[in-house]
């Protein structure tokens, strides 16, 4: 950690650090401006312990060549990697915001509506990187920033590995991610796959629409087990208004097993989109939950003014015409045949005289 006692840290001539702004497991965050561009930006600096440790040091610098090339209106840009006196460093995009787990703690629960529109851009932005071949694997709302424009963009990028370097089979001995986040193979070691992403984006989605996690609980290990063995709390319990198409595909998203889940963000993106609609057409957002005892029985009301009587009255005073000109047409063809059957009578008497 730089200590903003001293005076001001420049990293590799060219990056001003001005405050602190976040830290990870594995970095400090902090707002900083690239004297260069003249412009302001964010600048993660690994550890001291850490930058010292090739190992943790190649990492980092995967982070960055993964997160820098994708381009993303739903991604934080990677501007630049760097390694200096102070540490090891990636220059990103700065985003004014704050980070989507704060603003779950504000609000509680998102409304439906609101809490789509984040989470479709959070899968166009990681089904932007399943397209590219990489899993982020610590998917979860403190790596999601959220603009006053509601604009969502997805950070740290730091566990992303290539799926094209990745085994099928590969067992990991570093389990990467955050336990409340897990998907339950990743608990196992197992390699992470899209999936895995999708995931956790569902252990966010529940958290936005409900304003709690599917599991908790008191030690890693228990959490652990409640993931792969548990299934999650029905969030109607929570919020009891929550359409039962959005509830369903809650629990489809955190389905044990991979493949029952959507396979990409991006199809979950689909689904979510379509819902989005329905939703709208259906005016399915309450803004408050309101609890009877009983449901309202619903009432009739008779029209002001009845249309029977003018109805019937325009019915007595309409002319058929068609009857008319029917009853013409039989009485001339009648009228006709009557000189004919005179003519016929007239000769039959002269002809028996």
């Amino acid at each position: 950690m730089v200590d903003s006692t001293t005076e001001p840290v420049i990293l590799g001539s060219r990056y001003h650090l001005i405050r602190q702004v976040g830290k990870g497991g594995m970095a400090y965050v902090y707002k900083a401006y690239d004297q260069m561009l003249e412009r302001p930006v964010a600048v993660k600096l690994l550890k001291r312990d850490f930058s010292n440790d090739d190992d943790f040091r190649e990492r980092f610098k995967q982070e960055a060549k993964a997160a820098a090339n994708l381009s993303h209106p739903n991604i934080v840009t990677v501007h630049d990697f760097g390694i200096d006196p102070s540490g090891v460093y990636i220059v990103m995009e700065y985003i004014a915001g704050t980070d989507l787990k704060t603003s779950i703690r504000d609000k509680g629960n998102y409304p439906f509506t609101d809490g789509l529109a984040l989470m479709i851009q959070a899968c166009a932005g990681l089904g932007y990187a399943h397209r590219a071949g990489i899993v982020h694997c610590d998917v979860k709302p403190h790596n999601m920033l959220v603009t006053p424009d509601e604009r969502l963009k997805i950070t740290d990028f730091g566990i992303a590995r290539a799926l094209s370097s990745v085994e099928t089979q590969e067992s990991q001995d570093v389990i990467w991610g955050s336990p409340q986040y897990f998907a339950p193979e990743q608990a196992l070691g197992q390699s992470p796959t899209p999936a895995s992403d999708v995931y956790s984006l569902g252990v966010v989605m529940y958290e936005v629409f409900t304003g709690h996690l599917p599991f908790e609980a008191n030690s890693i290990d228990e959490l652990i087990m409640l993931h792969q063995t548990q299934p999650p709390v029905e969030p109607h319990r929570f919020v009891p208004g929550i359409p039962a198409e959005l509830e369903q595909v809650l629990l489809k998203v955190l389905s044990k097993e991979p493949t029952a889940r959507y396979r990409t963000a991006d199809q979950l993106g689909h689904v979510l989109s379509l819902l989005t609609g329905r939703l709208a057409e259906n005016h399915e957002d309450p803004p408050t939950i309101q609890f009877t005892s009983s449901p309202p029985k619903p009432t009739i009301k008779p029209p002001a003014n009845p249309p029977r009587v003018a109805q019937e009255t325009r019915l007595k005073g309409r002319v058929d015409w068609k009857l008319i000109w029917l009853e013409l047409l039989a009485i001339l063809l009648v009228g006709g045949l009557i000189p004919f059957w005179l003519f016929i009578w007239f000769k039959l008497n002269s002809i028996i005289r």
